[in-house]
């Protein structure tokens, strides 16, 4: 079981890997801009992650990991990074090309963001004392207010693949959290968070997923049309 955080990892990588290198599409083209965006995002999370790890508002059970730390976070957390965002991109880009019409309605967008913007507000307010919600709650305001002001048009694709996206989210975060298994390879002290899960996923989760990914696909974007 030691190989499991590191099987979910290659489990997501591998399919959108290798169909980056199709010759119709080939998002591997791309490599540049998705190593840059990726990594600066990762640095971010993986700063957030290491704080949080260090303060016990989550951590990891050492049966699913190799073993090997850094931080005090396995070096399967580090490759979670890299993984799930490069997945992510890939279907975000997928759907862009062979779906190259598909866009929710500019107001739809706008009302969708605005109660986004509402729920994160309020759960500052509500949830003050809750690490974890919290300060999931103020990334996920200043995303969604940034992408109100600039990314409004990106916001209409993003919605659509975000929702394909959940499928392996809840498939493989799920597991994370102790879906199929016996104890969870990713523990949450729940005096940190709201309690309320989907399944064994916290609801929080769902807003941090949202975060990260947006503001890689923001990067990603900018960095792929210089290039």
């Amino acid at each position: 079981m030691k190989y499991l955080y590191l099987f979910l990892n290659l489990g997501s990588l591998t399919v959108p890997l290798l169909y980056s290198f199709h010759p119709r599409m080939r998002f591997i083209r791309h490599w540049k801009a998705i190593l840059a965006s990726t990594a600066v995002v990762a640095s971010f999370f993986l700063i957030w992650d290491a704080w949080f790890t260090a303060r016990g508002i989550w951590g990891f059970n050492s049966v699913y990991y190799l073993g090997y730390t850094l931080l005090q976070m396995p070096i399967e957390e580090w490759l979670f990074f890299f993984c799930i965002p490069y997945a992510s991109l890939f279907i975000h880009f997928g759907l862009e090309y062979y779906f190259p019409k598909w866009e929710l309605p500019k107001g739809l967008v706008r009302f969708l963001t605005i109660l986004g913007i509402v729920v994160a507000a309020l759960l500052l307010f509500v949830a003050s004392n809750k690490a974890y919600t919290f300060w999931n709650a103020l990334v996920l305001l200043l995303v969604l207010l940034w992408a109100y002001w600039k990314e409004l048009p990106l916001l209409r694709r993003f919605y659509i693949s975000f929702l394909l996206i959940l499928i392996p989210f809840f498939m493989v975060n799920g597991v994370l959290t102790g879906s199929f298994i016996e104890n969870e390879v990713v523990w949450y002290n729940n005096a940190q968070n709201l309690g309320i899960r989907l399944g064994t996923i916290p609801i929080e989760d769902i807003g941090y997923c949202f975060s990260m990914l947006f503001t890689n696909l923001i990067l990603f974007e900018r960095w792929r049309k210089k290039n």
